[in-house]
């Protein structure tokens, strides 16, 4: 198995855990500005929001497996608080971090006057990359696996403190042979399947779809195929009432969310709060990122060209000189006189 931890240098270690984590959101933020620089949306805008989206949604991901694990009676958190801030352990609940990263995102477009849909479609698909990327760290981690399996597929849980307190009995689950199903493998290959169908249906059908069309296939994507998976998690903490888990029910109703706000973005259901919802995109006036300015070359003056732009398609109305009436005037030659000179007789 792979060490979780990369390298230690002093009192620091780098783990696998946080690097991949990483990775995810970086691939699903780059996948984000893509989506909005192939809407004519300001693509930089996504980095200035993760400035606020990251660390409140990581606090909203601990918090949130906190309190998810303190509801299925592990007191380790109430016995020793400090144990909260010890993320570098692992215990990142992906639910925490869209609701409270999601909010904040929220915030900050109503702030910056952008559009809401926009980004919650361009997101969908981006989250569930990221989110399959990151599964890759449970793997390096040894958790978030399922029973155990004869299937060809099932991984071995070598580390008996990583093992669930119902299968560290090494007479019935022999380290040698016990395999488990990979559960964390499941999600990631049906978000990698589901992100490609939202892409897919985005560039396709792009301008027939109604602004959140995206947004809401992801909650059916994500809801559906977590209350999947969420049958091969022993680990997670049940209602014993209903003999279900606590993210089942909050998945369900993220499916359900889903289902609802389409049909309403295609008026298979009439509600007054989505009457002014517009059916375009509304791009932002912000100003794009700055090309490369362009490089001209000075050209002699005695080469330049001066090009005449004639004004196309315009009605140019000439003036017709007015016809003049010209008179002619006969003149009659003058007649000549001649003096006769009289000579007088004398």
């Amino acid at each position: 198995m792979i060490d979780p931890v990369i390298f230690t240098i002093g009192g620091f270690s780098l783990r696998w855990y946080g690097v991949i984590v990483m990775l995810g959101v970086i691939a699903g933020s780059l996948m984000v500005e893509r989506a909005l620089k192939h809407s004519g949306e300001n693509s930089d805008t996504i980095w200035d929001a993760l400035i606020w989206v990251l660390p409140i949604g990581i606090l909203g991901a601990r918090l949130w497996f906190v309190m998810n694990a303190t509801l299925g009676g592990d007191t380790r958190y109430a016995n020793d608080p400090s144990e909260i801030l010890k993320v570098w352990h692992g215990g990142l609940h992906i639910f925490g971090g869209l609701l409270l990263g999601g909010a904040t995102l929220l915030i900050y477009l109503n702030k910056n006057n952008l559009d809401t849909w926009l980004f919650l479609d361009a997101a969908g698909p981006a989250v569930l990359v990221g989110q399959a990327i990151g599964r890759i760290a449970n793997f390096i981690n040894q958790e978030l696996y399922g029973p155990p399996t004869t299937l060809p597929w099932g991984i071995p849980i070598t580390n008996l403190a990583n093992r669930l307190t119902q299968y560290k009995d090494l007479i019935k689950y022999p380290i040698d042979t016990t395999r488990f199903h990979p559960t964390f493998a499941y999600e990631m290959l049906w978000n990698f399947t589901t992100a490609g169908i939202l892409l897919w249906l985005s560039r396709r059908y792009g301008k027939q779809l109604k602004p959140g069309t995206i947004f809401a296939g992801w909650l059916i994507a994500a809801g559906f195929g977590r209350v999947f998976i969420e049958f091969f998690r022993p680990d997670q903490p049940k209602i014993t009432a209903w003999g279900i888990s606590y993210t089942t029910i909050v998945s369900a109703l993220m499916a359900i969310i889903g289902a609802v706000l389409l049909m309403v973005r295609y008026k298979a259901i009439n509600l007054s709060v989505a009457e002014d919802w517009e059916d375009k995109y509304k791009i932002s006036t912000q100003p794009k990122p700055q090309e490369e300015p362009e490089e001209f070359i000075e050209v002699p003056a005695a080469s330049r060209v001066k090009k005449v732009i004639k004004p196309a398609n315009k009605a140019v109305a000439v003036k017709k000189p007015s016809a003049k009436k010209v008179v002619v005037q006969k003149t009659t030659p003058k007649k000549k006189t001649t003096t006769q000179t009289k000579k007088s007789a004398k």
